[in-house]
């Protein structure tokens, strides 16, 4: 999974991302350079630690999440607005991670003068729908002079194209982003090229303060009841990136005295995995435990497909065992007498959690 970071200048886009990856960027007044910050996070999951008591492997490997910080040269701030490189991170990202500045900071004046995450969250949404209209106009122009000379057989699916961008067009001009509008599958499978960034999953960080801490959940649900089509998490980014530098113990300590629940990384993952309808499954070969993220629904030979090509061209059938199955068993001995290791075939749906064996042959 990659998720871009994106933001107004001085929402702390920088620190959320130190936060989230351990690394650590410098963290400095904005600049439009388009050297992004790219750094990897392990997804946490409590069922690895008791999987290894189980197979007692000599590697394991969390799933990752990549992250991409970059600072765009935003219209609204002088800038040219998204393009060229800065759309290229973009667009290759599966989903958009919006800082949104909560806090007050006097020696960090908000560009705009004062602090208001819902303007905020507009702006952006009004810059990533200028970089879906200026791709939509281009196309249109392009498809125009192709149907000028177009062949009879061409004809239909220039035309097709044509008469979906001018819907989505429409749309965008009224101010719905793509993600909004009332398209059929059909239609979203025809869009997936254009990769447009108001079609992406939105999550939005709001970047609190140190004294707003014990009002983060009202904070959350303030801007929720303004953008309901967001997933929302208030976060203080300059805490979390102090603690993500410390022990584990350390910063359990000094959660639990700031009454905080969790590392954000784990909130943020979370809800990206929800956004994103992802789930993770485990294969445990070669003395290796790993696990594997996945959207849901994915057939069996496809996730053999994200362990290697090989295995989803010669796809056998999968041993699977679900992960609640085997924990009661407590090994997989216990678990085959008991008939809950099963094997299953190619349209075998995998579940999250499943631990999954994949027999192929090459």
């Amino acid at each position: 999974m990659k998720v871009a970071i994106v933001g107004l200048p001085k929402a702390g886009k920088t620190t959320i991302f130190n936060a989230l990856t351990q690394n650590k960027a410098e963290v400095a007044t904005y600049s439009t350079s388009l050297t992004p910050n790219i750094g990897m996070a392990k997804v946490p999951d409590s069922r690895l630690s008791k999987l290894e008591d189980v197979f007692r492997p000599k590697k394991t490997v969390p799933a990752e999440v990549n992250y991409v910080d970059i600072a765009g040269p935003l219209k609204a701030f002088g800038g040219e607005g998204i393009g060229g490189e800065f759309l290229n991170y973009l667009t290759t990202a599966d989903a958009l991670l919006q800082v949104v500045r909560a806090f007050e900071d006097g020696e960090l004046p908000h560009p705009e003068g004062s602090v208001d995450p819902n303007r905020d969250i507009a702006t952006l949404d009004l810059e990533l729908t200028f970089s879906d209209l200026a791709i939509i106009e281009r196309r249109l122009d392009r498809l125009e002079a192709s149907l000028k000379g177009a062949k009879a057989s061409e004809r239909g699916q220039y035309t097709k194209e044509q008469v979906l961008l001018q819907k989505i067009k429409a749309g965008l001009d009224q101010d719905t982003p793509v993600r909004q509008q009332d398209l059929t599958e059909e239609e979203l499978k025809a869009l997936s090229n254009y990769q447009f960034l108001t079609a992406k999953p939105m999550l939005v960080a709001l970047n609190i303060g140190e004294e707003q801490v014990s009002q983060a959940s009202q904070l959350e649900d303030k801007v929720k009841s303004a953008y309901p089509q967001f997933a929302v998490i208030a976060l203080c980014g300059k805490l979390e990136m102090e603690l993500s530098q410390l022990s584990d113990h350390e910063a359990k300590e000094f959660r639990e005295a700031m009454g905080l629940t969790s590392p954000a990384l784990h909130r943020v993952i979370d809800l990206s995995y929800q956004l994103l309808g992802l789930i993770s499954f485990f294969t445990t070969a070669s003395s290796e435990l790993r696990a594997w993220t996945i959207h849901g629904g994915t057939i069996a030979p496809k996730a053999a497909g994200k362990v290697h090509s090989d295995m989803e061209r010669g796809f056998i059938r999968a041993e699977v065992i679900s992960y609640d199955d085997l924990e009661r068993c407590g090994n997989l001995a216990e678990a085959r007498k008991r008939g809950l290791l099963k094997t299953e075939g190619r349209n075998y749906v995998i579940q999250d959690g499943d631990i999954v064996t994949f027999l192929f042959h090459v």
